[in-house]
């Protein structure tokens, strides 16, 4: 028989007192106010890791906010619903943050007071908040402030237990299960990096470890090697020069797409035709593409199709060489190391 484990311990052997969980609500979702969360964040100071978007369940809020819902003296009966109202079924965004022994008590500072209209200037409630208490109240619902991180190590522990969950891990070698998404130059540019990681994360996947890349030659060569290698069947169009143009120095979003067997298939289903014209309605390529191969055609270039994932499990293996590099072995689990190193100073 299993002994229980401590109260609060989700993972053994890692210092939570340095790793806080981020939690970027739904009205931060709704407003599209993700990466500025985040990228204040980063700009404190603090790495910022493991971005994951998912599908609040009830039973998350309600561990996360269990002081809340276990302390009826200080809020409304009704709170189980108006908690059920704002988070189940809901799109939320949950990141890891690492920094020094101080980071639980910095990120609080830092996202600011409860209600929007007393958080000070400068912190992210302060300058990104919409809503107050006293609205909320009358309207019978939770307040709208974005953003959530960690109060202390063992809250720590129980948010990475309710949205990381062991479930959640991989195997580093399963590549089965593990997709590379390119969100390529021209999606970055059309504001639609969100939109086409949305759309994925809706079908099914677990969007994690979004990572902003400038592209290097080297790239672009690996990553599409096949027409390099086929080029002779190009004979209207330089390769070499279309992908060195098309990439080499613009920046493009990677991220990972976690699911069961067949993900490969699935994703690729969901991108559409290589062609946007040829896209099916209600793939990605079909709703928002607007080039065309005819037109790329006429112009000696590639066409400009939005988004990659990978073809398979060896594929899978390649992209995330090229895009992620070697010796980040550790970005395929959403899971934290086992021992933690202190912040650089």
């Amino acid at each position: 028989m299993s002994r229980k484990p401590p109260s609060g311990a989700v993972v053994e052997g890692i210092d939570f007192g340095r790793w806080a969980v981020v939690l970027c609500k739904p009205d931060a979702v709704e407003r599209g106010l993700v990466n500025a969360v985040l990228e204040r964040i980063e700009r404190a100071g603090v790495s910022v890791r493991s971005r994951t978007d998912l599908i609040a369940e009830p039973w998350q809020a309600h561990v996360v906010y269990r002081d809340m819902l276990a302390d009826p003296g200080r809020f409304p009966a009704n709170l189980p619903t108006r908690m059920d109202d704002a988070y189940s079924g809901q799109r939320v965004t949950v990141a890891l943050a690492h920094g020094g022994p101080d980071i639980h008590a910095r990120l609080r500072r830092l996202i600011g007071h409860t209600d929007p209209t007393k958080a000070v200037v400068g912190t992210i409630r302060g300058d990104l908040g919409t809503d107050s208490v006293a609205a909320a109240t009358k309207g019978g619902r939770l307040v709208r402030n974005l953003v959530h991180t960690s109060a202390d190590p063992a809250s720590a522990r129980r948010d990475f237990g309710t949205w990381y969950g062991p479930e959640r891990a991989l195997n580093v070698s399963d590549f089965d299960r593990c997709s590379v998404i390119l969100c390529k130059p021209d999606a970055v540019e059309r504001g639609l990096v969100d939109a086409v990681l949305e759309r994925i994360a809706a079908a099914g996947a677990t969007v994690a470890n979004r990572q902003e890349v400038t592209v290097q030659a080297w790239q672009a060569h690996v990553h599409y090697w096949d027409l390099l290698v086929d080029r002779d069947w190009f004979h209207d169009r330089d390769i070499p020069a279309c992908l060195d143009e098309m990439y080499a120095g613009r920046n493009v979003a990677v991220a990972l797409a976690y699911g069961e067997q067949g993900l490969h298939a699935r994703l690729r289903d969901l991108l559409g035709h290589f062609d946007p014209t040829q896209a099916a309605p209600g793939t990605i390529r079909g709703d928002l593409g607007d080039d065309s191969l005819s037109t790329a055609l006429a112009e000696k270039r590639l066409v400009r199709n939005l988004v990659h994932t990978s073809d398979d499990a060896d594929a899978a293996r390649r992209d995330f060489g090229t895009w992620y590099g070697a010796g980040r072995s550790d970005l395929l689990s959403p899971e934290l190391p086992a021992q933690s190193t202190p912040a650089e100073a």
